[in-house]
């Protein structure tokens, strides 16, 4: 049997990522980028930009774009509060492990598993072609946790089925070869976890619909008009109702994003908005939105006029996880007779 080394860091691991598509918007804000700041004193955080997850469709790939994007992400992260002193920033595929240990998971994960997942049955019954990637990429997501010794993954409500079945496949490893790969838990926001879109609220805020509708989502990034506009034209419904038990998808969808931005609680956000109608409740969100943003997007700009720093935080993190991501892929291979 082979046992795991201990955890160098001292501190629980926290692993989570962030594709290097589209535009990040308040719902990662709320279900994850405030989060993982939140934490940074108690756990060990180490935050990846996935960009290997970012080529599963590949007619929508732009290589220059992709480049482009990954240090953007990892310049808002910055922005968002993660500090490189304190947290780990790295570009996946900087650190070759990932893609390695995804192979040898492929070989015991099995592939009914990966069709019962909600993400691959919604976006593959939208296509008429898709990649073995789109199917695939849950156990490359499973590498990405297991390989860094993860305790805890902080994710939105919609994604604990993919940290779900990361622990199937390391239990299920570790059943067959020994106790090599540690099980992480999921940690989930219990507000603001999962904003919906504010042209849809039976769909989550997404960053690919937002590329090609405007209304939909709010970017980080968007500049002040915009997000008026997209709060505005949010859907509500003719009355006037602001209980969090009773009001419409589209208004509880706007008190969910005011209670997780401003920290209050139900009964208090009741009694602020208890008879005022929906303008006067948009006008509310609106401002405490762009009070989120604005700090936001004056650190990211100024982040972004040093590209070489952004660069130097990232080798700088990779350096710092990737002598454990080889001590666990040595660990995983020798386990299953590899090497």
């Amino acid at each position: 049997m082979v046992l795991p080394a201990p955890n160098p860091f001292g501190k629980k691991i926290v692993f989570s990522g962030v594709r290097p598509t589209g535009s990040l918007h308040i719902g990662n804000y709320t279900g994850a980028l405030s989060v993982w700041v939140e934490n940074q004193e108690t756990y060990f955080n180490i935050f990846c930009v996935v960009d290997l997850h970012g080529i599963v469709v590949p007619e929508e790939v732009e290589p220059a774009s992709l480049r482009k994007k990954s240090r953007e992400v990892a310049a808002l992260y910055m922005a968002c509060g993660i500090d490189p002193e304190r947290s780990v920033i790295f570009i996946q595929s900087h650190i070759h492990e990932h893609a390695e240990l995804a192979w040898i998971l492929n070989c015991v994960t099995p592939v009914g598993w990966l069709e019962r997942m909600t993400q691959y049955k919604s976006k593959s019954g939208r296509a008429g072609s898709v990649s073995a990637g789109l199917l695939d990429y849950p156990v490359l997501q499973a590498a990405d946790i297991l390989l860094h010794r993860t305790d805890y993954v902080p994710v939105g409500e919609d994604q604990r089925q993919h940290v779900e079945l990361t622990r199937d496949i390391a239990q299920r490893f570790n059943n067959l070869f020994g106790d090599v790969l540690s099980v992480p838990e999921v940690m989930v926001r219990e507000r603001g976890s999962r904003i919906m879109a504010l042209d849809d609220p039976e769909s989550k805020m997404s960053k690919s619909v937002a590329q090609k509708k405007s209304g939909h989502a709010i970017g980080l990034l968007d500049p002040p008009e915009a997000i008026r506009k997209a709060i505005a034209s949010a859907v509500t419904d003719p009355g006037r109702e602001t209980r969090f038990g009773h009001a419409s998808g589209g208004v509880l969808n706007l008190l969910n994003l005011y209670g997780a931005l401003t920290g209050e609680g139900r009964e208090e956000i009741e009694e602020k908005f208890e008879g005022k109608g929906y303008s006067f409740l948009k006008s509310a969100v609106t401002d405490v939105v762009l009070s989120a943003v604005r700090p936001i997007q004056d650190n990211f700009n100024r982040i972004m006029e040093d590209p070489a720093y952004v660069d130097s935080v990232l080798e700088a993190g990779a350096d710092k996880v990737r002598p454990v991501a080889r001590e666990v892929l040595r660990e995983v291979k020798e386990a299953i007779g590899l090497g």
